[in-house]
């Protein structure tokens, strides 16, 4: 039977009557609809945000270490639930249940950092320039957090917004993709039934244009004081430009076009294993998949062969086996992916064999793709500088390859692009390792390990095309979630003027030994 899910604002349904209806369908079975949702509209998104307004100020006044007991419950309701969930994941995105599971393993690890942040949201005393007087900072909640994830990882992106908005005393207004409706309904059962009060937690369900709009309203009601934006680039810019007309700094987290740089010491079994789960996992649908491999000349005919031959040998197929990738996450995917294959131009060599989807006048050895979005895996060797392959994000299963002279070259070439999410190298020397760090522009750098893969108590997060510099996990997404407050008590009994009335002690500067 079909799942009915609407938006829950204020802990309510809230079903509009001439609201439309979206299907979220199955990708590896795109017959099978996994929910259908009924959409809401811009004046609901606004009015969702005005109920979490009402709500955030009780939520504040509720001690942080009773907020860090409610992650603390919230982690071990998804524990409890993880394999219902990652299945859920699997069904209505078609990610493979082991990287679902990873996925759903990724919002446990983070309630269990932050379930200890509400004992350590510290701030400090600070000494006065003048006696009978001291100084505090303070963290407090901003307020209510609007946030807009996509639905690549439907629950752990989410979770990195959420969890830790809620622990410092924030509400929230929630908009997930609506591709993946089904899984952020179930995250958001999960959190409702760890005890936060009603209009903490809001669901809202809309497309892109309602949600802008709704967007725009609540700030300009000034009912929403941050945003959270996890998706394009070229969204990410207009709603950038949104918060900067209200004074605001959203949280960016967008594309990349993550570069994974070989040395000619590389270990290349290693380097080949990096550059197939980074390039492929996921359908390459990561914002930090491998865009571009950048293989030193002495290596890489070598490396580009063994790639090839790694690429031939991965399974592609049903998500509910042991894969490597299952199918795109959904039609709006596959077709910009048959666009980005038509930037294959004729002085690339695609090294892998068959593109496009897999069909049975197209298979991929004994796999017809039969019902669903399924694409063949490929490596484009032989892309220049100039090239849209080389420059622009690909969201698919597609990897370039470009070859280069020296360290100095590889770093150039991995910054060409702008983007600036994720990069790795693979070298046995500390000193390249070293260099291609102060070099590189990317947020995060690997060594000897794939441009994917993030922890939970590391920032993560972009710069140039791929971010505004804003980070998330760990102590470091506390600033985009709180404000900093200072306080002076001067209890002298007098005014004292700072700058002015402030005691000299004078040196003698002309003394000479």
């Amino acid at each position: 039977m079909t799942r009915q899910i609407v938006s829950v604002v204020g802990g309510k349904a809230a079903e509009d009557a001439n609201a439309s209806t979206y299907d979220s369908v199955n990708p590896a079975r795109t017959a099978e609809t996994v929910a259908r949702v009924r959409l809401s509209d811009a004046a609901t998104f606004a009015w969702a945000c005005s109920v979490a307004s009402a709500a955030q100020r009780e939520w504040a006044r509720v001690p942080a270490p009773v907020r860090g007991r409610v992650i603390a419950s919230i982690g071990r309701l998804v524990e409890a639930n993880a394999e219902t969930l990652a299945r859920l994941v699997t069904d209505e995105i078609g990610k493979p249940y082991a990287e679902a599971l990873g996925e759903v393993r990724e919002i446990v690890d983070t309630c269990d950092f932050f379930l200890g942040e509400g004992r350590r949201l510290y701030g400090q005393t600070v000494p006065s320039e003048m006696p009978d007087k001291s100084l505090f900072t303070f963290r407090t909640p901003v307020g209510v957090a609007a946030v807009i994830t996509a639905g690549n990882f439907p629950v752990a992106v989410p979770s990195w917004y959420l969890v830790p908005a809620l622990l410092c005393g924030n509400s929230v207004v929630w908009k997930p993709a609506e591709y993946a409706s089904a899984s952020a309904h179930a995250l958001y059962r999960l959190f409702a039934a760890a005890g936060l009060p009603d209009g903490v937690l809001n669901l809202v369900f809309a497309d892109g244009p309602a949600t802008f709009a709704g967007l725009d309203q609540a700030l300009t009601e000034g009912t929403v004081q941050k945003v959270g934006f996890t998706g394009s680039t070229a969204v990410g810019r207009e709603i950038g430009a949104l918060c900067g007309r209200h004074l605001q700094s959203p949280c960016l987290e967008l594309g990349g076009k993550n570069p994974m740089v070989v040395m000619p010491d590389a270990d290349l079994d290693l380097a080949v294993e990096g550059a197939l789960f980074s390039g492929f996992g996921t359908a390459g649908q990561r914002c930090t998949s491998l865009g571009t491999v950048l293989v030193h000349r002495s290596v890489h005919e070598e490396f580009v062969g063994r790639y090839a031959r790694s690429v031939a040998k991965a399974s592609v197929g049903d998500p509910a086996g042991e894969v490597l990738y299952g199918p795109m996450l959904d039609q709006r995917f596959a077709e910009r992916y048959e666009d980005y294959l038509d930037w294959i131009e004729p002085h690339h060599t695609v090294v892998t064999g068959p593109t496009g989807r897999v069909t049975s006048d197209n298979p991929r050895g004994g796999f017809d793709g039969e019902g669903g979005l399924y694409y063949h895996p490929v490596v484009v060797d032989g892309v220049r500088p100039g090239d849209r392959l080389f420059l622009e994000e690909t969201f698919g299963p597609i990897v370039g390859v470009t070859a280069f002279g020296s360290l100095d070259e590889a770093i150039e070439l991995a910054n060409r692009p702008g983007y600036g999410l994720s990069s790795s190298i693979y070298t046995t020397d500390p000193s390249a390792a070293f260099r291609f760090r102060a070099g590189i522009g990317a947020g995060m750098v690997s060594v000897n390990n794939s441009t994917s893969g993030a922890e939970a108590h590391l920032p993560f997060g972009g710069n140039g095309k791929s971010g505004n510099g804003s980070r998330q996990s760990g102590q470091w997404v506390l600033d985009q979630f709180t404000r900093w407050q200072a306080m002076n008590w001067d209890y002298s009994g007098r005014l004292q003027k700072a700058q002015m009335d402030v005691a000299e002690i004078i040196p003698d500067l002309e003394f000479r030994l």
